[in-house]
């Protein structure tokens, strides 16, 4: 797995092998692992913009998932790079629309593409939280549109 850390212009993208573990009974990724891929593509992300950002600590402010929406374009396969490139569409008050999709490196291949959209959120209170001004500030610079 490897992140790349986007050039001025450029969307993240993150780089995962597909293991046999991700596969169904027809030798392909199960539809569900693809949601895992993007999981994973997606804290990368976020670690791009908040380093010091871990999703597993109570830090007053993190991530939920509210909504996902993916759309499955072809089938990837055993020891295929999937490269994700993620961007943020729309940063609201409390929310950001990430974008994304899914490439085989290589041919170039689409096997999909849609969105999450993800929450700030305050563990300790139970509510959901508005974003840092800083993480709106470099989500609006570096992504939107």
């Amino acid at each position: 797995m490897n992140a790349a850390a986007p050039a001025s212009g450029e969307r993240f993208s993150f780089v995962q092998r597909v293991r046999f573990a991700d596969l169904d009974a027809l030798g392909h990724v199960n539809n569900v692992e693809f949601l895992r891929f993007v999981e994973t593509a997606r804290i990368a992300y976020v670690r791009s913009l908040m380093p010091d950002y871990t999703p597993l600590l109570d830090q007053g402010f993190s991530f939920i998932l509210a909504e996902s929406q993916i759309s499955y374009r072809s089938p990837a396969f055993l020891d295929e790079d999937l490269r994700t490139t993620i961007h943020a569409a729309q940063v609201r008050r409390s929310s950001v629309l990430v974008a994304f999709e899914m490439r085989v490196e290589g041919d170039g291949r689409l096997v999909a593409e849609g969105h999450n959209v993800v929450v700030g959120y305050d563990f300790s209170e139970a509510r959901p939280r508005p974003l840092p001004d800083d993480l709106r500030a470099r989500l609006t610079a570096q992504d939107v549109g």
